[in-house]
């Protein structure tokens, strides 16, 4: 852990119209386990790791009422070991009810699917900085200043910079594990509330409280999403993305 701070990035939330069947897609498609902490959740996890082991990275999957049809500003990108095994989980992913989109990406060595309720992601080419991610390469939010955006994660959470730039930010955890956190500069940033969002794990589970202060000092601020009475804590980043802190106090 380092310069003290206790939150990790631990998972990924999708809001969906059927969470049992976008959790069947999603668990299929990365090879994890699926099962469900009660109505209207699913939960994803990969193979040998248990909720909340700090080595894992997970997916939440919630039912709600009207998730938004607009362009999200937080999107998963895959990982693949060579040319073939990018042909391979592209042709999987369309068996199991992905579709191309078109983002405006052009000519590009990667593909852009939708998953079955419409959430863009990415299968990328083979990098040799993602060989040790997992199935799940980055988790990519869209900025309008990737600098800013990367010395508030980096101060908030356990990520280490890798690179910093105008154009983008890729941080990842201090201890090396899991996807990427790649914050990319756009000029199309929307303002409407994220299907697709972080979330944040105090260790230990009971610091709650006091890193939900720390975040508020560096520059995070409350967020009313209709959450109600609830045992974690909807905050924004400084541009407006949502994300939630989890645990205990």
């Amino acid at each position: 852990m380092i310069g003290g701070v206790a939150l990790r990035f631990v998972q990924v939330n999708f809001k969906a119209r059927d969470d049992a069947a976008l959790g069947r897609f999603w668990a299929e498609a990365l090879g994890w386990n699926v099962s469900s902490e009660g109505p209207g959740v699913t939960n994803l996890e990969p193979e040998g790791f248990a909720w909340p082991d700090p080595a894992g990275f997970y997916i939440d999957v919630v039912t709600v009422p009207n998730p938004e049809t607009v362009k999200y500003r937080a999107h998963l990108e895959l990982a693949t070991t060579s040319a073939a095994h990018h042909a391979e989980l592209v042709a999987r992913l369309k068996d199991l009810g992905a579709t191309p989109a078109d983002v405006g990406q052009g000519d590009v060595p990667w593909t852009v699917l939708a998953d079955p309720e419409g959430n863009e992601f990415c299968v990328r080419e083979p990098r040799e900085t993602h060989q040790d991610t997992g199935p799940i390469a980055a988790v990519v939010v869209d900025c309008t200043d990737p600098r800013s955006m990367a010395r508030f994660w980096g101060e908030a959470v356990d990520l280490t910079p890798h690179e910093v730039t105008d154009d983008h930010a890729l941080l990842r955890s201090a201890d090396g594990v899991g996807p990427y956190l790649e914050l990319r500069r756009t000029s199309d940033v929307t303002t409407v509330r994220n299907r697709v969002h972080l979330d944040l794990l105090p260790y230990p589970i009971d610091d709650k409280e006091t890193e939900v202060t720390r975040l508020r000092a560096l520059g995070a601020t409350n967020a009313d999403v209709g959450q109600g009475n609830v045992s974690w804590t909807v905050l924004t980043d400084p541009e407006g993305n949502e994300f939630c802190v989890l645990g205990k106090g």
